[in-house]
C-alpha cells in the first residue's frame, strides 16, 4: 500500500478555482491508478476522478467535466485535481485514493486512502 497526504483545499469563491495536490509515499506508486472522490455532509463519497498509472488514461464524473482536470508526475509520487469554475455544489471534503492495477471508478476498489482536505465554494 501507499500512503497519501492531500493538501490545497480552502475556501474560493463561486467561479474561482483551486489546485489540490495528493502526495504519495512508497516506491511503487507509477504502479497504481489513481482517484479523487469527494463527500459533502451527510452524503456518499463520490467518485470525481481518476487517472492510470501511466497518466494516459483518465475518467471524470459528468458533474466535473470541463471543469476539472487530474494529473500525475511520477517522478514526484504525486496527483493533482486542478479545478476551476467552482461551484458551491463543489463544496465537500475531497479525497485522494490509490488502486494498484487498472483506473476505475468504483471506490471499493481503492484500498488507500488520504485524511482528505475540505473544500469550501462560498460568497
Amino acid at each position: 500500500q501507499v500512503q497519501l497526504v492531500e493538501s490545497g483545499g480552502g475556501l474560493v469563491q463561486p467561479g474561482g478555482s483551486l489546485r489540490l495536490s495528493c502526495a504519495a509515499s512508497g516506491r511503487t506508486f507509477s504502479s497504481y491508478a489513481m482517484g479523487w472522490f469527494r463527500q459533502a455532509p451527510g452524503k456518499e463519497r463520490d467518485f470525481v476522478a481518476g487517472i492510470s498509472w501511466s497518466g494516459t488514461s483518465t475518467n471524470y464524473a459528468d458533474s466535473v467535466k470541463g471543469r476539472f482536470t487530474i494529473s500525475r508526475d511520477n517522478a514526484k509520487n504525486t496527483v493533482y485535481l486542478q479545478m476551476n469554475s467552482l461551484k458551491p455544489e463543489d463544496t465537500a471534503v475531497y479525497y485522494c485514493a490509490a488502486r494498484f492495477g487498472v483506473l476505475s471508478t468504483a471506490k471499493f476498489e481503492f484500498n488507500s486512502w488520504g485524511q482528505g482536505t475540505q473544500v469550501t465554494v462560498s460568497s
